[in-house]
């Protein structure tokens, strides 16, 4: 049933909804992998990744608003209503672990801010995240605007703090790393939102617009991120974030920037979760999974280490890079819809090579990394398919 228009979301809405997606303590631990690189080479694969990675999350965010659909939903146009429903798993899969990792981090860091207990930072983490899901996408937009004025206010504070502090410049953070890896961990970070972003652009006002701006506002934050992270690390020599804001002075206004980006980011993975669960069982209550995803990250990052996550980001990237390049073939180039199929075999067969491509590349040190060359192998074999296949697989 389509939402009524008074109720879409406006386009400063979704800025603040992607804004807070960015601004996130994941992004932040992230760019101080980049250290070793130096600043000059560092910022060149930031900026290029995330280039590339943003493009894609516009594409992916423009088929759901034009659409109307969710996230899921749309990949369900390319691989059909069964073939689908992998990517919902895996889609719910990687939503539990990123709720789990951004709930622990943020309790580490609070926890080294205020020592109150790891565990109980979890759980005011997880409570603060809940309360946001049950307000609702539709009616957070006042909330949001008042934590994101504030967010943004607290990490200007943190960036001036770091990057104006007065001393010898620390060695750089950790292991030496290529700059393909570099770049793909940058792009990585907003392939993680790929299979999301539609959650939030199918409700908006101005579809074409509230995707731009979607991935325009997350691109230009999580840049920054990544840029305070490495500026921070190799200023410092520190490679843990909750350190450099102790170092730096930063106690309550720390507190603050770990507390807030915490739950508005996580809040985003826990409500996308609920949303995706309802492609694969019909009668799930989205926001009562949203609830459920919440309590269980909490508790897993209550019990279990979640210190590297660089690995995690690798996986995302070979599962999600040949996915939307299947579906901007299928979408953009070939018009199909195969939401009416139960399973579009062929393309679910070009993501399959399009995966394995993508760890094979991993292997090797190319120049341009593993995304681009997967997506272009990934999107060639799709129309390849095509034309050899047409109409002929059901």
């Amino acid at each position: 049933m389509e939402i009524p228009m008074e109720k879409r979301t406006s386009i400063p809405a979704n800025a603040l909804i992607w804004f807070g997606a960015g601004v996130s303590l994941a992004e932040i631990l992230t760019g101080t992998f980049f250290a070793p690189l130096g600043f000059r080479d560092g910022g060149i694969a930031i900026v290029v990744g995330h280039i590339i990675g943003c493009a894609l999350l516009f594409l992916a965010g423009l088929i759901g608003a034009r659409t109307r659909r969710s996230a899921m939903e749309t990949v369900k146009m390319a691989f059909g209503a069964r073939g689908g429903l992998l990517f919902a798993v895996l889609n719910v899969m990687q939503l539990i672990g990123w709720t789990s990792i951004m709930i622990y981090d943020g309790a580490l860091a609070a926890n080294s801010v205020m020592d109150a207990g790891h565990w109980l930072w979890c759980f005011v983490i997880g409570v603060l995240i809940i309360v946001w899901i049950r307000i609702g996408i539709l009616r957070i937009e006042r909330v949001n605007a008042v934590a994101m004025t504030g967010l943004f206010l607290l990490t200007v504070l943190l960036c001036s703090v770091i990057m104006g502090g007065t001393g010898a410049v620390g060695s750089a953070a950790g292991e030496a790393m290529s700059f393909a890896m570099a770049l793909e961990l940058s792009i990585a970070m907003p392939l993680s939102w790929l299979p999301l972003i539609s959650d939030y652009t199918r409700e908006a006002e101005k579809p074409v617009a509230a995707a731009a701006v979607s991935a325009l506002v997350y691109g230009l934050v999580s840049c920054w991120m990544y840029f305070i992270g490495m500026g921070a690390a190799i200023l410092t020599g520190e490679s843990d974030i909750a350190q450099i804001m102790l170092h730096a002075g930063l106690g309550a206004a720390g507190l603050g920037v770990v507390i807030l980006s915490t739950v508005t980011t996580t809040y985003l993975d826990a409500y996308s979760a609920g949303v995706s669960s309802e492609s694969i069982v019909r009668s799930a209550a989205g926001r009562t999974v949203g609830i459920g995803v919440t309590v269980l990250g909490a508790a897993a990052a209550s019990l279990y280490p979640m210190d590297d996550i660089t690995g995690f980001l690798y996986i995302i990237g070979s599962v999600f890079a040949p996915m939307i390049a299947v579906q901007i073939a299928s979408y953009f180039l070939l018009r199909e819809d195969a939401a009416g199929r139960s399973v579009h075999t062929v393309n679910l067969a070009v993501w399959f090579i399009g995966f394995l491509c993508y760890r094979w590349l991993m292997t090797l040190d190319t120049p341009v990394g593993s995304t681009l060359p997967t997506m272009a192998i990934t999107l060639l074999l799709a129309l390849a398919a095509h034309r050899i296949f047409g109409k002929r697989v059901a």
